[in-house]
C-alpha cells in the first residue's frame, strides 16, 4: 500500500509530464502506481529532475546533469533503467566501460558523483529505497596536474603579436582579461554588465557561489573593454554579442572557440601546459602564494567559500618547495 507522502511524490511526477506528448506515457505512470512499483524509471526521473532545475533556473547544474545522464545511456544502450536494475554490479560495470574508452580518473568521478546525486534525489523523495548503488566506483578527486605558468609566460602571452590572426588575439585578450581580474573564471566574465563597473570598480556575483565580489579597475582592464567596444551591449566583453538571444549557448561557444585558440597559442610558445582559460586563475593563485601573500587574502579575491578550500587549491597548483627539497638531496650525490 502507498502511503501518503509516496503518493504525493507519484503526483509531483505525473504533474511534471508533459501533457502533450504521447497519453500513453501517463498510463504507464499510472499503472506502476496501481501495481506498487515505483521503479519507473531512472532515466525518466532524471529528465524530470533536470525539467525542474531549468524551470528554477539551475541552468549549470541542469546541464551537467544531461552530460551525465546522456553518457550513462551511451554505456547501457536502452531507452529506460529501473531503478532496481542500477545496482553496485551495473555502476562497476560503467566504471569499466569509461576507463576503456580512456575517460581519467577524475573524470570518471564527476560521472560517478553527479549520478549519485541524481539517485540521491530519488531516495529523498522515497521513489526508491537507499541500495548504494555507487558505493563500489571512484567518486575522489586525486591531484590535478598542475596548470600555473610563470610570471615570464604571462608577459609572453601579453606582448605576442598577434594582429594577423583575430581569433588568436581575441581569445589572448580574454585569458589576459581574466588574469587581471584575479583568475575570474570565463562564466563570470561572459555576463559581465557595463553597469557592474562603476567608480572604479567593479563589482559581480559569482556564478558558481553566488558571492559577490568587488575587483578595483586597472587601466589593463580598460584597455581591452576599449579594444572590444560594443555599443549596443549590455555586457562588457564581446563574449554574449546578442543580449535577446540564447545567452548560455553563446557562452558555450565562445568557450570553446577562446580556449581551442589559447590551446594553439601554448603550443606556439612551448608550453607543456595545455593552455586553457583556468590556467589564469591558477597561475594567479601561484604567483600570489608565491610572493607571500596572505591565504586568507588570496581567499578571499578568488571568490572560495573558506581557506580550507583555498589550501587545498593552492596545494595543488605549488609543487616548487618540493622541487627544491628534492634537488637538495639530489645534490647530495
Amino acid at each position: 500500500m502507498l502511503t501518503k507522502q509516496t503518493n504525493l511524490n507519484w503526483r509531483s511526477r505525473i504533474e511534471d509530464l508533459d501533457y502533450q506528448s504521447d497519453v500513453r506515457r501517463v498510463d504507464a505512470v499510472v499503472e506502476q502506481i496501481c501495481s506498487g512499483d515505483s521503479a519507473f524509471g531512472f532515466f525518466t526521473f532524471a529528465q524530470q529532475l533536470i525539467g525542474r532545475l531549468r524551470r528554477a533556473g539551475k541552468q549549470t547544474t541542469a546541464d551537467t546533469y544531461t552530460t551525465v545522464i546522456n553518457s550513462f545511456k551511451r554505456f547501457y544502450c536502452q531507452d529506460e533503467l529501473r531503478f532496481s536494475q542500477l545496482d553496485s554490479l551495473l555502476a562497476v560495470e560503467y566504471e569499466a566501460w569509461l576507463k576503456g574508452r580512456g575517460v581519467c580518473k577524475n573524470t570518471i568521478s564527476f560521472y560517478m558523483r553527479n549520478l549519485r546525486a541524481i539517485y540521491n534525489r530519488a531516495v529523498d523523495e522515497q521513489l526508491v529505497a537507499q541500495h548504494s548503488p555507487f558505493k563500489h566506483v571512484y567518486t575522489g578527486i586525486d591531484k590535478t596536474v598542475k596548470r600555473a605558468v610563470s610570471i615570464q609566460t604571462i608577459r609572453q602571452i601579453r606582448e605576442m603579436e598577434l594582429s594577423a590572426q583575430p581569433l588568436m588575439d581575441y581569445a589572448r585578450d580574454l585569458f589576459m582579461f581574466s588574469f587581471y581580474t584575479r583568475g575570474m573564471s570565463f562564466i563570470d566574465m561572459a555576463f559581465l554588465r557595463k553597469s557592474d563597473l562603476q567608480h572604479g570598480m567593479l563589482s559581480y556575483c559569482r556564478q558558481k557561489t553566488n558571492q559577490r565580489l568587488v575587483v578595483k579597475w586597472e587601466q589593463f582592464m580598460q584597455e581591452i573593454v576599449d579594444k572590444y567596444a560594443t555599443a549596443d551591449n549590455p555586457y562588457l566583453l564581446p563574449i554574449i554579442r546578442n543580449a535577446h538571444g540564447d545567452t548560455r549557448r553563446q557562452y558555450k561557444s565562445a568557450a570553446h572557440l577562446v580556449n581551442c585558440k589559447l590551446k594553439k597559442l601554448g603550443e606556439q610558445l612551448g608550453l607543456t601546459v595545455p593552455l586553457t582559460t583556468y590556467v589564469a586563475r591558477h597561475t594567479w593563485a601561484s604567483l600570489a602564494l608565491s610572493r607571500n601573500i596572505p591565504i586568507s587574502t588570496i581567499s578571499e579575491a578568488m571568490g572560495h567559500g573558506s581557506e580550507t578550500t583555498t589550501r587545498i587549491y593552492l596545494a595543488q597548483l605549488d609543487t616548487s618547495a618540493v622541487d627544491a627539497a628534492n634537488a637538495t638531496v639530489l645534490s647530495l650525490l
